[in-house]
């Protein structure tokens, strides 16, 4: 089905590098870097994937960020040999935090590459068949898991099972995917109706095509946006499973894990609470400033 008939807007059969898919480039690119603090989140989130790719190698004390106790050299504050103290055990803080990075990314991507194709799917399905069972079934399905506060309900899964950090991403994963099934089911349920879906229905056009080549690429630009926001937020529910116990356990370490653990010596030992706290925000904000950008990006009222 050609470009003009079904009116997606998806590269022509010249190719990716024609030239309207080169301007449609440089016009996101124009677009994202308008917002400044956009460029600022990308730098913060290539430093985060950065320190989460070389943590053994960049890492001051790799040995630290494993088995290791040295009393000799416990709760040492912040110094030329240790940047960021000292924990009770002796380990490095630096060094054990620039190990967190790795552990929370490997979280956020876990659970966004199960979530968002499940609530995606789930989503399409049901905009398509707006008004039919199937709408009803999957609709009120996702309203229940959304009628629980999302952090209550990751906390009772992850109390069921085992705490580690594969059943903690498993209890994150279960709660996260019905935000995007009801985000694409309201674009879906809106996009369903246009004209290009209704003429690929009357040239006979099966339902995966239409669900997949018309409806499902128009949705992109929105959960791709999402995805962004939402990368901080997952990294933020597993801090705090890793808070409360329920999330990747020690030695190993864990950005919620090294704030609890830093939180009964407050405010002496301030540091080891401190620079675990900015770390989670450094990716966070990270995240959040992309997703911003993202969002600019696909803005199709921006100039």
């Amino acid at each position: 089905m050609s470009k003009e008939l079904n009116g997606v807007n998806t590269p022509n059969k010249k190719g990716f590098f024609s030239p309207s898919t080169i301007e449609n480039l440089k016009i996101y690119r124009y677009k994202f870097s308008r917002n400044k603090l956009s460029i600022i989140g990308l730098v913060l989130v290539l430093s985060s994937l950065f320190f989460a790719l070389t943590a053994e190698w960049v890492a001051p004390y790799p040995e630290h960020i494993g088995s290791f106790v040295d009393y000799a050299n416990a709760s040492q504050p912040p110094s030329t040999a240790h940047f960021f103290g000292t924990d009770n055990m002796g380990r490095d803080v630096l060094s054990r935090i620039l190990y967190c990075f790795r552990g929370a990314l490997i979280m956020s991507v876990v659970v966004l590459a199960i979530s968002v194709p499940i609530g995606t799917a789930l989503g399409l399905i049901a905009g398509y068949y707006h008004g039919t069972l199937v709408d009803t079934i999957i609709m009120r399905i996702t309203d229940v898991f959304l009628s629980v506060p999302a952090l209550i309900l990751a906390l009772t899964i992850a109390s069921i099972l085992k705490p580690n950090m594969i059943n903690s991403m498993l209890a994150v994963t279960i709660m996260w995917w019905p935000w995007y099934t009801r985000l694409v089911y309201g674009q879906a349920s809106s996009i369903s109706k246009e004209y290009f879906v209704k003429n690929a229905e009357l040239v006979g056009a099966s339902k995966t095509h239409i669900l997949l080549r018309e409806i499902l690429p128009n949705c992109l630009s929105s959960i791709f946006t999402k995805m962004a926001l939402d990368v901080g937020w997952v990294i933020l529910m597993g801090a705090s499973l890793s808070f409360v116990g329920l999330g990747e356990q020690p030695p190993t370490p864990a950005f919620g894990q090294m704030i609890s653990d830093g939180a009964a010596y407050m405010p002496d030992m301030w540091w080891m609470t401190i620079f675990p706290s900015l770390g989670v925000a450094f990716m966070i904000l990270g995240f959040n400033f992309l997703g911003d950008g993202i969002r600019d990006m696909f803005d199709k009222g921006g100039h």
